[in-house]
């Protein structure tokens, strides 16, 4: 079984949703915090359970939870989640570096 990294980037990403969420339910919050990082968890072990999306990057992938969806590659050794962002937002501008959108 691979290890699981966060990037620095998927880290803030989960922070700020985590933040966002609170603003109305602290407890609600950590619910979806625990369960978002538990979906993540579960690519360990079928780490090709989503389709790879070429046209945002070389040998990303993503998964949807709820509204939001994580964004990773399976590397040699480890699945790397790049990033965790709602799925209302300008995909392509933010995993491409562009517009905070």
């Amino acid at each position: 079984m691979k290890r699981l990294e966060l990037s620095p980037l998927a880290e803030r990403d989960i922070e700020e949703i985590g933040d966002w969420i609170s603003r109305d339910s602290p407890q609600r919050a950590f619910r979806f915090i625990r369960s978002l990082r538990e979906k993540c968890g579960v690519l360990r072990e079928r780490p090709e359970a989503a389709p790879a999306r070429p046209e945002l990057g070389q040998g990303i992938r993503v998964l949807r939870h709820r509204n939001h969806l994580i964004f990773y590659r399976i590397e040699k050794d480890a699945i790397r989640v790049e990033r965790v962002l709602h799925g209302a937002r300008d995909l392509l501008a933010l995993v491409s570096g562009g517009a905070e959108g």
